[in-house]
């Protein structure tokens, strides 16, 4: 009887990440800046039907890179979860936090027990009352969760944009600014995107009960060249 082949346990969850961060890497990046008055999601997506930013809730929002089958998955997932929630105690009861714990589970259990892993990286942002109230959470490939403060960069050359975010005082942003300095960060110095290239919505606390609210192209040119 021969002996199956020996792989360590380290070199399979090595091989696994690397597959899912090639995965990632080859698809184009996502930015989400918090503004003075929520958060806008802007995603270099140059098609007008596959959305990689969504709605999940009434102050929530999903966005994804990488395969886009895969993420959508898990957006329709989140807002099962959500609606089920919110229907059987209180809609004020559905939070990003939750959210984000559940989407790591199920993909820490995907990358630790199938043979492929998912090559997705996803964003769950929640817009507050107030400012300090505002909440990203950015999940990865495995399962890691990051709280991250204000700003998130998801997919494409990740450390790239986040040195060029670095640089901007998002406190102080307007939804204009924060546009057009998430364009920047996506476009780096070689480049140049135009509005039809992004895929641009915002969580805004002016918006009443369901603050998501996505750009049109003429909206996000404006933008652009305030």
């Amino acid at each position: 009887m021969s002996m199956p082949f020996y792989v360590a346990p380290e070199q399979v969850m090595k091989d696994r990440a690397d597959y899912a961060r090639k995965g990632i890497a080859r698809g184009r990046a996502l930015v989400a800046v918090r503004y003075d008055d929520g958060i806008a999601l802007v995603a270099e997506n140059p098609s007008n039907t596959l959305r990689k930013i969504s709605e999940i809730y009434d102050r929530i929002a999903f966005a994804g890179v990488g395969k886009y089958n895969e993420f959508d998955q898990l957006r329709v997932a989140g807002v099962r979860a959500a609606d089920l929630k919110g229907f059987q105690y209180s809609r004020d009861d559905v939070d990003a936090r939750s959210l984000a714990n559940q989407y790591a589970q199920i993909l820490g259990q995907i990358f630790t027990h199938e043979m492929k892993p998912m090559e997705v990286e996803i964003l769950v942002a929640e817009v507050g009352a107030h400012g300090a109230d505002d909440q990203l959470f950015h999940i990865l490939y495995d399962g890691t969760v990051m709280d991250e403060r204000q700003y998130s960069v998801l997919g494409g050359d990740a450390e790239a944009i986040n040195g060029r975010l670095a640089e901007v005082d998002a406190a102080s942003l307007t939804l204009a600014g924060a546009v057009r300095a998430a364009t920047k960060a996506l476009s780096g110095p070689d480049r140049s995107l135009a509005a039809d290239d992004l895929e641009v919505a915002v969580l805004s606390r002016s918006n009443g009960r369901r603050c998501f609210r996505r750009l049109t192209d003429d909206e996000v040119a404006g933008h652009l060249q305030s």
